[in-house]
């Protein structure tokens, strides 16, 4: 099962896949690439649970074996 990922862990790995940000609109940070916006969660929740994280991914289009490389 994989384990949770820190915050500043998810915003490097995002960034390695080309997004930009996060900018904060409104209650909650994003990201962007290109057209597309990608909502994250706040920071001060603590680490993210696997499952949240691959609902980033599944919204980022970033499969999860590319995920694990970066």
């Amino acid at each position: 099962m994989p384990k949770p990922i820190k915050h500043r862990e998810l915003l490097r790995r995002l960034r390695s896949f080309g997004w930009t940000g996060p900018y904060q609109d409104g209650k909650h940070p994003f990201m962007v690439k290109g057209e597309t916006r990608l909502t994250i969660p706040n920071p001060h929740a603590g680490d993210i649970d696997w499952s949240l994280t691959k609902r980033i991914l599944r919204a980022a289009n970033i499969p999860p074996r590319e995920w694990d490389k970066a």
